[in-house]
């Protein structure tokens, strides 16, 4: 399983909508098939695999990262396959999240009279494809927040400076994020003040969708967000905004080829719920935020961070302000926000900290909890 899971790694950024699956065939203790799902449309790992195996299939227990399919998609199912290979057993990590699936992978095989075991190394897979489960049990895309701060907590000078608060490693490690997620957000206030590309500078890598936060269409149409990247494909882009937005304003981004949509929120701003509701009709299914602290304030408010990426750089800025979270935050240390499953490690010169966003008042992390009753059925 532990082999599965690398190569599903290998799908990681060219797979959605879909998740990232390994499957390996071992028959007689050796291993005589193996593959992955490369990218939405083609064939499923577990195809992959029994292709690689051919007749030595027959007999042979496959090790799969996430329960077969049973239905038809955009490719036929996969349990019948295995079923038709002549599979004797099959092992799978994790259940398919998605409720409309309730196990029918699992009872099909058990049902054709293959012993099927579940859960082996589940944990790892869950968080392996925690992007596909969050869209399936929580209907919007996963949203990771990225900030960077100084060691006494500045995500910028007095003059507003911020270029560079942490190390080429670590930008590069953000680079790699907007490659493997399907859109990278921020304010409008970052559009103004930083103009960045938010183009993924990475080889052979892709371009996110580009999305922005901007109550009154004040991005300007020259943004270099905007413009196409350095293969020249046209920018993806989609700008949210407030029923206040003027005319001309909105007239003059579509004419830059940005989607503009408007949606009605808190204070006239666009509902962060909409928004993201709006991308996942769009099959976006994953989101690296990476806008300034109102903005982050209000995705939190909205319950609608899952992961935090917060990388602290080794320099001190002093001064007032400039702090990774804004809004009004919380009264008392009861109404924190908690974050679980926290890992730190170093990232060049910096230190990354990532963890789980849990609400205090959560019954229990939300899609982790649909996941424990899924597994129960098992």
């Amino acid at each position: 399983m532990a082999r599965a899971l690398r190569l599903a790694e290998q799908g990681r950024g060219t797979t959605s909508p879909n998740p990232l699956v390994g499957c390996v065939l071992v028959r007689d203790g050796a291993v005589v098939g193996e593959g992955y799902h490369r990218r939405a449309g083609e064939d499923h790992a577990e195809i992959v695999a029994l292709r690689d195996a051919g007749d030595a299939a027959a007999g042979a227990t496959a090790y799969v990262t996430l329960e077969p399919c049973d239905h038809h998609g955009r490719t036929p199912p996969c349990s019948q396959a295995l079923i038709r290979a002549g599979v004797r057993r099959v092992v799978v990590a994790a259940l398919d999240p998605n409720p409309v699936v309730d196990g029918s992978g699992v009872r099909r095989l058990r049902d054709a009279g293959i012993e099927v075991d579940v859960g082996v190394r589940r944990d790892e897979a869950q968080r392996q494809n925690e992007v596909f489960r969050t869209s399936q049990l929580l209907g919007r895309p996963f949203v990771l927040y990225k900030t960077a701060m100084t060691l006494d907590g500045k995500i910028a000078t007095r003059a507003g400076h911020s270029r560079w608060i942490t190390s080429e490693t670590s930008r590069a490690r953000v680079q790699r994020w907007r490659h493997e997620l399907d859109a990278v957000a921020v304010g409008v206030s970052t559009v103004l003040l930083d103009d960045p590309r938010l183009t993924a500078r990475v080889e052979h890598g892709r371009t996110p969708m580009k999305v922005v936060f901007d109550a009154v269409a004040r991005t300007p149409p020259g943004a270099a967000l905007l413009a196409p990247d350095d293969a020249g494909v046209p920018a993806r882009v989609t700008v949210f905004v407030g029923p206040s937005a003027p005319d001309d304003r909105v007239a003059a981004l579509r004419d830059a080829g940005a989607a503009v949509v408007t949606l009605d929120g808190p204070k006239g701003r666009p509902s962060v719920a909409a928004a993201l509701g709006e991308l996942h009709r769009r099959e976006v299914r994953s989101v690296l935020l990476e806008g300034g602290g109102t903005l982050a304030w209000s995705f939190l408010e909205a319950r609608a961070i899952d992961r935090v990426a917060w990388f602290i750089g080794p320099k001190l800025l002093g001064g007032n302000g400039a702090t990774p979270l804004g809004g009004l935050g919380v009264k008392t240390m009861d109404e924190a926000i908690r974050l679980v499953d926290l890992r730190s490690e170093m990232s060049g010169d910096d230190l990354l900290l990532t963890a789980r966003v849990r609400h205090p008042d959560a019954p229990r992390e939300e899609a982790a909890a649909t996941a424990d009753l899924q597994e129960g059925r098992s």
